[in-house]
């Protein structure tokens, strides 16, 4: 008999809410020897719900359809438990997809489920909220939000969007005073931008925002210098075509914990593309091999 796994299917990722379509995607996992549910969502908010039925139900490989802020959104329930996540890379981006060296294309990444190995790798938490890849605050969150606003309030192409949000918030030049507690010492910066990644990117050449490892068990933060808001915006958009300098734009630690504190009761925290206002002080760690992942089985280690 065909294992069972639980497909969670994002509708907004480019594939429509057609019932055929999950019926497809159900015969092509049949196909590769498992034997799939497959739920088309419309709502994020839906994910939670899915997720701890699955669990509860001993699904032993929950698989997350979607961008990676779906993929995100499944792996934070499936953080110490014993359920596998399986990704299948349907976003813009897809950047944890990439690092872990899954492929993009459907059959290929149905495959990589069916028959690849388990691996355990870190996520990063902020009061409490999961987080694959990454999370940002000053700049960040306000280009995100910004972008979104634009893509369904004005129907704008996403790649528009985010030119005109980036323009936006380079020009309100939103400088953020943070100090950030790491043990026994304190960091004081006046920063636009501050930005911390579930493990270690790469910040240089061409490379910018790959991850070569995600089980060191830390997380990078980097601070940038501040800047002038022609800086500033060359910055915003570096960073989200990942094409940054390490050593010219950021300071850099690798951390286990720290806490960020500023003035603000609330700040906008970007976590993996989604924005939420959170009360400060920030406490940030790393959770390292809280989260079951199947990956290619002739891939390295990650």
């Amino acid at each position: 008999m065909a294992a069972t796994v639980t497909v969670i299917v994002n509708s907004s990722a480019g594939t429509g809410a057609a019932p055929d379509w999950a019926q497809d995607l159900e015969q092509k996992f049949r196909a590769a020897g498992l034997e799939a549910e497959v739920k088309v969502i419309e709502n994020g908010a839906d994910i939670e719900g899915i997720v701890r039925k699955a669990v509860e139900q001993g699904v032993q490989v929950v698989v997350a359809g979607g961008g990676d802020g779906t993929v995100s959104a499944v792996a934070a329930g499936l953080v110490d438990t014993p359920v596998t996540l399986g990704v299948l890379p349907m976003g813009t981006l897809n950047h944890f997809a990439k690092d872990l060296a899954i492929p993009l294309e459907q059959d290929a990444a149905i495959a990589v489920i069916a028959a690849g190995r388990q691996i355990k790798v870190d996520v990063g938490e902020v009061n409490g909220r999961i987080f694959i890849n990454n999370s940002g605050l000053g700049l960040y969150p306000n280009i995100v939000q910004d972008r979104e606003q634009r893509q369904r309030r004005l129907g704008h192409g996403k790649w528009r969007a985010l030119l005109e949000a980036s323009i936006t918030a380079a020009r309100r030049y939103p400088v953020l005073k943070v100090h950030v507690d790491v043990s026994d010492d304190t960091l004081v910066r006046r920063t636009p931008f501050v930005f911390i990644g579930n493990n270690q990117y790469t910040m240089e050449g061409f490379e910018i925002g790959a991850r070569p490892a995600l089980d060191r068990g830390q997380l990078s933060l980097y601070l940038t210098h501040r800047m002038s808001r022609f800086g500033l915006l060359q910055l915003a958009l570096r960073a989200l075509f990942r094409r940054l300098d390490q050593a010219r734009d950021f300071d850099v630690l690798a951390l286990q914990q720290f806490t960020v504190r500023t003035r603000h009761r609330e700040l906008r925290v970007a976590t993996d593309g989604e924005v939420t206002k959170m009360q400060t002080p920030l406490h940030y760690r790393v959770r390292p091999g809280a989260l079951r992942v199947i990956v290619p089985a002739q891939s390295q280690p990650a």
